[in-house]
């Protein structure tokens, strides 16, 4: 076994490691514009494999050694796509449970590869870089489900006082949620313009508008749209200006919905649906993130039209 210097031999492992996974990651990002299981599940595996089998051509390795050089190296590559304002500390603090799980999944398997002198080690090698832009080629095409999301509130008011602080309503008070200070957008506030079907509402965010073209007006129970227009739906948190490509089209709002319902004691219960598709990969982990943020918009809108209709 070759000896070097255990300093030098981790900073190769973390250098190589690097040079492979990040022009891929950049290829997969802006060449062939995915963020999915390429991104998020193959290349942190592939940080903890590469890392770990690489830092073993000169140590022999343990499971801690295989283990920190994986977390090590994964650092370094997060701290990279922040500094070069490749991605902002929001949607990497969001990355980074299932990152962690992954990069220490693929040193432990280094670490079993490397000590069982496996004569396959550099086709697995190769392989698992290799699933990187293969994955995100065969995710390109892949149509995105849409998805429901529903919140309702109980409001001490008739339908028809509700209504009319659906359709429009004053200004919110500053966020207070640490999701909206952290850089999700928000809502201000909103205004119509028209009545009926056809009138053209606008849900007013700090980082822009939607624009809502009515399709259902049956006061005082239903109010139904689409989503002609949307703003960003965050602001990166960053030292730079980030206008990273999923910012963009990789969530989509569709269409959205008021319900009214009448109940006893001349109580309203109001329900907001939100109908939205998302193009980030996996969807059983990122949905979580965005049904909860959907979630927390809803309650701040929900939580305003109650407090300016019970005020009436």
């Amino acid at each position: 076994m070759i000896k070097v210097n255990i300093k030098k031999s981790q900073l190769l492992a973390v250098i190589i490691t690097i040079a492979v996974a990040a022009p891929l990651t950049l290829w997969g990002i802006y060449g062939i514009g995915q963020y999915g299981m390429a991104l998020f599940i193959i290349t942190p595996f592939f940080i903890g494999l590469s890392s770990a089998l690489i830092l073993g051509r000169w140590e022999k390795l343990t499971p801690n050694k295989s283990r920190k050089i994986g977390f090590l190296t994964l650092l370094i590559f997060t701290a990279g796509l922040v500094l070069f304002a490749i991605e902002g500390l929001i949607c990497i603090a969001m990355a980074v449970p299932p990152a962690l799980l992954l990069t220490w999944l693929g040193s432990f398997l280094a670490n079993y590869l490397t000590n069982k002198s496996n004569r396959n080690v550099a086709i697995i090698y190769v392989l698992v870089g290799l699933l990187i832009p293969c994955t995100a080629f065969l995710e390109r095409n892949k149509k995105p489900e849409v998805l429901p999301v529903v919140t309702s509130i109980i409001i001490s008011a008739s339908p028809e006082v509700v209504w009319k602080n659906v359709i429009e309503f004053p200004d919110l008070e500053p966020p207070r949620e640490f999701l909206f200070k952290a850089g999700i957008s928000y809502p201000i506030n909103a205004r119509i313009e028209g009545h009926g079907v056809g009138a053209i509402r606008y849900c007013n965010f700090n980082t822009g508008s939607f624009v809502e073209p009515i399709t259902i007006w049956e006061k005082p129970k239903l109010l139904a749209f689409d989503v002609k227009e949307q703003p960003k739906p965050m602001t990166e948190l960053s030292f730079w200006d980030i206008d990273a490509p999923h910012l963009q089209d990789y969530f989509v709002a569709k269409k959205g919905q008021f319900k009214l319902t009448p109940l006893p004691n001349g109580k309203t219960e109001l329900e907001g649906t939100t109908w939205y598709v998302q193009k980030i990969y996996p969807g059983f982990y990122w949905n979580i993130w965005s049904n909860s943020i959907i979630h927390a918009i809803h309650d701040r809108v929900l939580a305003h039209i109650k407090k300016e209709s019970e005020r009436n």
